[in-house]
């Protein structure tokens, strides 16, 4: 991040406030992840009003962000503001091995352990559900193939998955991007996310609870955003794009894969889904709406068996122009691909 993003007395408050050395270890605990007040209280070993003392501080000089689930507050580095990529700079220069930070770092972990504990239970009563929707389309591993081909090689600076579940996406694209970020709302979900990127190895990948309809990021910052099955859980799809697309930076790519129109009535009734799939054009004149332009449709489909419902999965690669004066609406551009498996 060049300075020139932060003015200097901005600069100046930013480093002020993470010189104070509780400040710069909360700064560190939220580096792997949101917190909340109690969460603080119990690593640092520190007074609550004191804890929520520094936040404030941190809050205000822009280095951190706070959000509210329900009766909780949780806090994260801001990614919105200069402030806070800032202090993700900063941390470079912290020895991990230092004490204090050493000692921060496992209580965190063990608090952790806590909650994924809790989230593989979550898991696994839903797992079943899941497995049954995934009988009914083509095979995960074919899907996933094709959104490595759409997405390509990369690398992306910065790779941003929205409604990641169980951080699968991030693990699928962790060798092409620099920096990888899942969103979700649900904290269980996000626990065990957490959990299976470190089992992984996927080290650059972070997950954060968050608002799909208001992402906590400037304008243009991510490279390449992946929406995989989310949308028909929305109540507002076409704001989600439009969302996502303001995040996407000149020449980066936005992958949606989802379902195209069906008749299951149950995945509405039992399984939450807001919308039973969605059309080419419906996807398309959306993406295009939001500034982007439409590269490809492509359709997975299974052969169909007899008294078995089958659900076709669709993906739309559209690309926000790196020439700021490219026509958004052209549709000449499309590739159409149908495919049976």
């Amino acid at each position: 991040m060049p300075l020139s993003e932060i003015t200097t007395p901005d600069l100046v408050t930013a480093l002020k406030a993470a010189a104070e050395p509780t400040r710069l270890r909360i700064l560190l605990l939220l580096a792997g992840g949101e917190l909340n007040v109690k969460d603080l209280t119990l690593i640092l070993g520190q007074s609550q009003p004191r804890i929520s003392r520094h936040l404030k501080l941190l809050c205000e000089a822009g280095l951190i962000e706070r959000f509210r689930e329900g009766s909780w507050v949780y806090f994260h580095i801001s990614d919105r503001q200069p402030g806070g990529r800032l202090a993700l700079r900063l941390f470079a220069d912290v020895d991990p091995s230092e004490p204090a930070v050493r000692r921060d770092r496992e209580r965190a972990e063990a608090l952790k352990k806590e909650r994924e504990a809790s989230a593989q239970t979550f898991f696994e009563k839903h797992a079943a559900d899941w497995d049954r929707i995934r009988s009914m389309h083509v095979a995960e591993r074919e899907v996933e193939s094709a959104m490595l081909e759409a997405l390509g090689p990369g690398p992306f600076r910065f790779l941003l998955d929205l409604g990641t579940g169980t951080g699968r996406t991030l693990e699928l694209f962790s060798d092409r991007f620099e920096r990888g970020l899942g969103i979700d709302v649900n904290q269980a979900m996000l626990a065990y996310a957490r959990a299976n990127l470190k089992t992984k190895g996927c080290q650059q990948a972070q997950v954060r609870h968050g608002d799909i309809y208001a992402l906590s990021l400037a304008d243009r910052q991510a490279d390449a955003v992946v929406m995989h099955q989310i949308l028909h859980f929305l109540s507002d799809p076409s704001l989600a794009i439009r969302e996502a697309a303001r995040v996407l930076a000149p020449g980066g790519k936005l992958l949606i894969v989802d379902f195209a129109p069906h008749e299951l009535e149950f995945l509405r009734t039992e399984e939450a889904h807001e919308r039973l799939g969605f059309s080419h054009d419906l996807i398309a004149g959306w993406l295009r709406d939001s500034g982007l332009v439409v590269r490809q449709v492509r359709d997975l489909t299974r052969d169909a068996v007899a008294d078995a419902d089958i659900l076709t999965v669709t993906m739309w690669m559209a690309e926000r122009p790196a020439d700021p004066f490219a026509k958004s609406t052209a549709t000449a551009d499309i590739e159409t691909l149908e495919e049976a498996s």
